[in-house]
């Protein structure tokens, strides 16, 4: 197994982008720099956050304390604990402090500018009005305790307990509907902001050191929390001796931007947005073929029984060739074993694999060459194989590699038509490829008809083994999250077991099998229903996925079977709930308790409960 997480390791010659951006910080000497790293989701963003960190080290004396100091603040761990701004400011005010403490130099002006950030934590906290905070005076008619919270805050005066104490209170006084604060004036006064400002350089100065923010996961945050951490960047952007490195995916932080200011559909005023706080955008480089190769090769070998120092050599070895791609180089099986290492037989064979997957895995839009993807897809291979070898099934790791690849990067109608025709074989064997994989084997044309006829498909096909004469019940049963083994121990009736193939390779079409659905037993209602809620479980976004229409028209030839995809749909996690579900279930019978539930969720959008509140009252 791999580990999903990111590395200082580069796997992907990141190195030379990341070396980039550590010089960019470098060059600066002092003068503010904001860098934005872009790509998808999965591509390696935060790889090149420690790539760079790790860069910049490089950097460093060898003697006496460094010259750049390191914030790495991931917004998602704050995300439904704490406001993302606050706890920003926090983490970078007791980086300092604790700085000053070590080098014994800065501390006061350290402690100044902590105590400014506490005191705007507790102004939140309390809802003390702005004037109040703009005139240094505490408010009156605050309860004896809060008073006395806000004087030790004008004094700074304050600690951590007496932050969570000032949050207990401000509850009780929510509680007891108490308003502290005018709602025209939610925010200090321009004046404030800027003694902050000015208190942040102070302290670097002091300190003696450029601050680098290494902002991540930016796009697993729900909009508010996006936008949050981006404001607090926004309060040190431009400041002396700071540099800023924020890794987000471009496409979600519009998208944040977007539902932030509702009824904002001018795009260049979304982009705007982000670009002021951005000045260098770099984008994540797209792996290649030859990338995605090494990528799988070395990830092949950091799990081999090699020593550490063959692991480093080979790695140091593919790492220089990548570099030199450019030139007509390749990084293959041939360039691995030409280094002077002995290779084990099992190693050998997994660098094969990696040889007939790249091309496919680079080139297939489902996955291309996404890093993540790639592990992902690895780990599910490696499940399965333990799945197979616990339950004695026996399945071959070529041929169960060749049917993952062409279910995670065929069309659903294609993996539906192979699974059909395993199922309804006797012996489970894909028969009607044979004609094509002989034709491919001899490097001859053939015609494919739909759902078949795809590039994916016809690639597919040419790798090895050849699967037409090879038993794929075994392999399917491993895989039986993804789509149905149906057998006879399922007690489907061959009616039945028709209607459910259907449900599932054209589910934006179920409709017109209700009547049909009806006269079939309930049992078997229930097993389908089973089936279609595996599949719906793979679904990451519900606004209307095809996959309910097949779901809603099984509930409508069973009611029975409404509370049960109530169920599911009350148990999907509330930030993939989207507004265009609620019309789709709206006339439900059952649609009021989900309703009600996703209504009383932290979790689910203010958009989505604006929609159902508009839909309830026609």
């Amino acid at each position: 197994m791999w580990l999903d997480s990111e590395t200082d390791r580069d796997f992907l010659n990141f190195e030379g982008v990341a070396d980039t951006i550590a010089e960019v910080i470098v060059s600066a000497s002092g003068r503010p720099v904001s860098i934005g790293v872009s790509g998808a989701w999965g591509v390696g963003k935060s790889s090149m956050i420690k790539l760079t960190k790790a860069a910049l080290v490089q950097h460093q004396p060898e003697e006496g304390h460094g010259k750049y100091l390191f914030v790495e603040f991931n917004a998602w761990l704050y995300q439904g604990y704490d406001d993302a701004r606050a706890a920003l400011l926090d983490v970078i005010a007791n980086k300092l402090e604790a700085e000053a403490a070590q080098r014994q130099t800065g501390m006061d002006k350290a402690r100044d500018f902590i105590g400014r950030v506490k005191w705007f934590r507790l102004a939140k906290l309390l809802a003390v009005p702005a004037a109040s905070l703009a005139l240094g005076i505490p408010p009156v008619g605050l309860p004896g305790e809060i008073a006395s919270l806000v004087k030790e805050g004008m004094a700074g005066q304050l600690d951590g307990e007496d932050l969570e104490k000032a949050g207990t209170l401000a509850g009780k006084i929510s509680a007891a509907g108490q308003a502290l604060l005018d709602p025209q004036h939610d925010s200090s006064p321009p004046k404030e902001i800027q003694a902050l400002r000015d208190s942040f350089e102070k302290a670097l100065e002091g300190i003696g050191v450029t601050l680098v923010v290494l902002i991540d996961d930016l796009d697993r945050c729900m909009p508010g929390t996006t936008i949050s951490t981006l404001e607090a960047i926004r309060l040190f952007l431009f400041l002396k001796n700071t540099a800023f490195v924020i890794a987000a995916d471009d496409t979600m932080i519009k998208h944040a931007v977007r539902r932030h200011f509702e009824g904002l559909d001018d795009d260049e005023l979304v982009t705007n947005y982000f670009d002021k706080l951005v000045q260098i955008p770099i984008r994540v480089p797209a792996p290649g073929t030859q990338e995605v190769r090494a990528y799988l090769m070395m990830l092949f070998i950091d799990n081999s029984e090699l020593s550490d120092e063959h692991k480093d050599a080979l790695r140091t070895a593919i790492a220089g060739q990548l570099r030199e791609t450019w030139k007509g180089k390749r990084v293959d099986r041939s360039f691995v074993a030409s280094r002077g290492i002995e290779l084990p037989t099992s190693l050998v064979g997994r660098l094969e694999t990696a040889e007939r997957l790249a091309p496919l895995m680079a080139s297939s839009n489902r996955i291309a060459g996404n890093p993540r993807l790639i592990k992902r897809f690895l780990n599910a291979l490696s499940i399965r194989m333990s799945i197979s070898k616990a339950q004695g099934v026996g399945v071959d790791e070529a041929v169960l590699t060749k049917l993952l690849l062409f279910e995670r990067l065929a069309t659903p109608a294609a993996y539906a038509a192979l699974s059909k025709a395993v199922n309804t074989d006797t012996d489970g064997k894909p028969r009607m490829l044979a004609p094509w994989e002989e034709a491919a084997s001899k490097n001859e044309e053939f015609s494919l008809e739909t759902p078949w006829d795809d590039d994916f498909v016809r690639e597919w096909i040419a790798l090895p083994p050849a699967l037409a004469d090879q038993d794929l019940r075994g392999a399917l049963y491993v895989g039986r999250e993804q789509a149905p083994l149906i057998t006879a121990a399922d007690r489907l009736s061959s009616e039945a077991a028709g209607y459910l193939s259907a449900l599932l390779e054209s589910p934006t079409e179920a409709d017109v099998l209700v009547d049909s659905l009806t006269h079939i037993q309930r049992a078997e209602l229930t097993i389908i229903m089973d089936r279609l809620l595996v599949e719906a479980g793979r679904a990451q976004e519900w606004g209307a996925p095809p996959i309910l229409d097949a779901c809603i028209t099984v509930v409508t030839a069973d009611r029975n079977q409404g509370n049960r995809l109530a169920g599911f749909l009350m148990n999907r996690p509330g930030q993939q709930i989207q507004p265009g579900i609620v019309p789709k279930i709206g006339s439900q019978p059952w649609a009021q308790e989900v309703f009600e539930h996703w209504l009383g969720s932290a979790e689910v959008e203010n958009t989505v409960k604006k929609a159902i509140r508009g839909y309830v009252s026609k």
